[in-house]
């Protein structure tokens, strides 16, 4: 097996940990409906968005085949950069929050983790968009540094502010930057 495929291998098995994750507490709530803590929407709406930021990643890194020097550092760097969309899956949907008040709780005690998660995430991505190639990154267009840096400001005004109509502003600009940017670069 040569490195492309063994790292896509890898990465699959780490995304699909993180999708079943999501999924799994997603079901939970349908399946035991009087075991489960208050249901919170926005919460839920950011379980949706890490939900497509995961399928979108996993689009991106189909783009691995430009990648023509593999080493253990590069290697190394989409294991990690890979594990953070896992534990993204975690914070926002954690097996159990019996310690908090429901899911508008835990969300606001967790929303800078969380938040912080997404700021390496698409710090990161940068270079993980480099790795494949300068002809790669043009391809992009500019709406790609725009929607990372976006990103990257809204998520630390997500880590500042408690206050829920700001956290739903956040929200709905990072989805419906992410859907434009999706019907940009992919479905032309």
């Amino acid at each position: 097996m040569d490195a492309f495929s063994h790292i896509r291998v890898i990465i699959s098995m780490i995304l699909g940990f993180g999708v079943a994750q999501l999924l799994k507490n997603t079901v939970k709530l349908i399946d035991h409906p009087t075991k489960r803590k208050s249901i919170y929407w926005l919460h839920l709406c950011w379980v949706f968005y890490v939900f497509i930021l995961i399928i979108l990643f996993w689009w991106w890194e189909h783009r691995l085949e430009m990648v023509q020097d593999w080493n253990f550092f590069t290697y190394l760097f989409l294991i990690i950069y890979t594990t953070l969309y896992y534990i993204l899956c975690v914070l926002i949907f954690p097996d159990d929050i019996n310690e908090y008040g429901g899911y508008k709780d835990y969300f606001f005690s967790r929303k800078n983790w969380f938040f912080f998660f997404q700021i390496l995430v698409f710090v990161i991505d940068f270079g993980d968009s480099l790795l494949k190639g300068k002809d790669y990154f043009q391809s992009l267009h500019w709406t790609y540094p725009a929607r990372n840096l976006l990103h990257i400001a809204l998520c630390v005004v997500g880590i500042k502010s408690s206050n829920e109509k700001v956290q739903i502003g956040i929200f709905f600009i990072l989805l419906v930057f992410d859907i434009l940017f999706i019907i940009q670069n992919y479905l032309h």
